[in-house]
């Protein structure tokens, strides 16, 4: 079970070495639930990213308003990692909520953006793409 954002950003505060953080980044994609078979297609696959990814994204009713619940799953354990940030970041947002979160400005926050390759970076801007897409056809 993942930790909420808040958990997950004051844990990295206290991380001082670059390698401490990857570790806990490891950890959370770690703490992922598993990732059906059923949902590795073509649909559910993010282009753009270096490793395999595939990410779920779907909208529950939660009371008065749609809620993102969001499942993902890669074939790197450090992708997998960036995968339960980003899940943290937009799990169990509104479609509006998630319209207004910057993802890398978050990463950046943790202190992990200055330590993305170009290639991961462009991969957690594909998965924040693709989950913010889907929740400004919703919103609309």
């Amino acid at each position: 079970m993942l930790p909420p954002i808040e958990t997950i950003i004051e844990n990295f505060s206290i991380l001082d070495e670059g390698m401490d953080r990857y570790e806990y980044l490891i950890e959370l994609g770690r703490a992922l639930p598993p990732f059906p078979q059923d949902l590795v297609t073509e649909e559910n696959r993010v282009h753009g990213c270096e490793s395999q990814v595939w990410v779920d994204i779907r909208f529950a009713d939660n009371g008065p308003e749609r809620r993102a619940a969001l499942r993902g799953t890669s074939d790197s354990v450090i992708t997998k990692g960036l995968i339960a940030l980003v899940m943290a970041i937009y799990g169990g947002k509104t479609p509006r909520e998630i319209a207004d979160i910057d993802v890398l400005t978050v990463f950046k926050e943790v202190g992990l953006g200055n330590h993305l390759t170009s290639k991961r970076a462009n991969g957690v801007r594909a998965m924040a793409d693709r989950i913010r897409h889907s929740a400004t056809r919703l919103a609309a």
